[in-house]
C-alpha cells in the first residue's frame, strides 16, 4: 500500500447526505470479481450514465473540471449501508484518494483505511465553506489534505483540524496494511516478549496438557 502524507489535489463538491455502498458500486458488479481495476468505471453508476448509457451531464464528476478530482467533498453519513469493500474499490478506481464529510458508515470508515483511502471528518459548515472557495471557472479547485498534521487547507489558505485514530493514521503514513491481522503482526515482538514474560509468572498455564483417550 502507498504512503499516504500530504495530498493537493482537485475537489468535488457533492453535498448529499445518505450516500449507501450500493449508489457507489452495484451488488451486480462485484458479483465474479476477478480484480479491482475496472471497477471505476462502474463508480456512482446510476448518478452517472442515462439509461442509454451516455454520460448524466448534471453529475458534478462528470463535469469539468471535476472529473479529475482526487478528493470527494461529501454530505453525512457517506458509505452508509452494507459493508461491501468494493466501495472503496470503486471510489478509488475513479481516482479518489480522500473523502471528506460530517460522518461516515462506519464499516465503510474503516474500509477506507484498509486500502489506502483516507476519510476526514470535517463539519458540515467546513465543507461547505471550502466549497463556496472552489472556482471551476479559474481552475481552483485544489484543497490540501495533510495527514502527518491532520489539516485540510482550503484554496485560499484556510486550515481546518481533523483527528485520525492513531494506529490508523500511522500505518497509512507508512504505508502498511491496516487489517487487524497486519496491525497484530507489526507488534509481534511485544507480544513475544509478554509470553515469555507470562510465562515466568504463570508457568501452568503454558503446561501441556495431555488428552486421555
Amino acid at each position: 500500500m502507498k504512503p499516504f502524507g500530504v495530498l493537493t489535489a482537485p475537489a468535488a463538491p457533492f453535498l448529499h447526505d445518505n450516500i449507501d455502498t450500493d449508489i457507489i458500486i452495484r451488488i451486480e458488479r462485484l458479483v465474479g470479481l476477478m480484480g479491482h481495476a475496472d471497477l471505476g468505471r462502474w463508480c456512482f453508476e446510476l448518478l452517472r450514465y442515462l439509461p442509454d448509457g451516455s454520460e448524466n451531464q448534471d453529475f458534478i464528476l462528470n463535469q469539468e473540471p471535476y472529473r479529475k478530482s482526487e478528493v470527494l467533498l461529501a454530505g453525512a453519513n457517506f458509505g452508509c449501508g452494507s459493508s461491501r469493500e468494493g466501495a472503496v474499490w470503486a471510489l478509488m478506481g475513479m481516482g479518489l484518494k480522500a473523502v471528506l464529510a460530517p460522518s461516515f458508515g462506519q464499516i465503510f470508515y474503516n474500509n477506507c483505511f484498509q486500502n489506502g483511502m483516507l476519510p476526514v471528518v470535517l463539519t458540515r459548515a467546513s465543507i461547505e465553506e471550502i466549497i463556496c472557495e472552489l472556482k471551476p471557472d479559474t481552475a481552483t479547485t485544489s484543497v490540501t489534505v495533510d495527514l502527518e498534521r491532520q489539516l485540510v487547507v482550503s484554496p485560499s489558505g484556510r486550515e481546518y483540524s481533523f483527528e485520525t485514530p492513531p494506529l490508523r493514521r500511522q500505518a497509512l503514513l507508512e504505508g502498511l496494511e491496516t487489517d487487524d491481522l497486519s496491525l497484530t503482526l507489526k507488534r509481534e515482538a511485544a507480544i513475544a516478549a509478554y509470553q515469555a514474560r507470562d510465562r515466568q509468572r504463570r508457568p501452568w498455564i503454558y503446561e501441556s496438557v495431555e488428552v486421555q483417550s
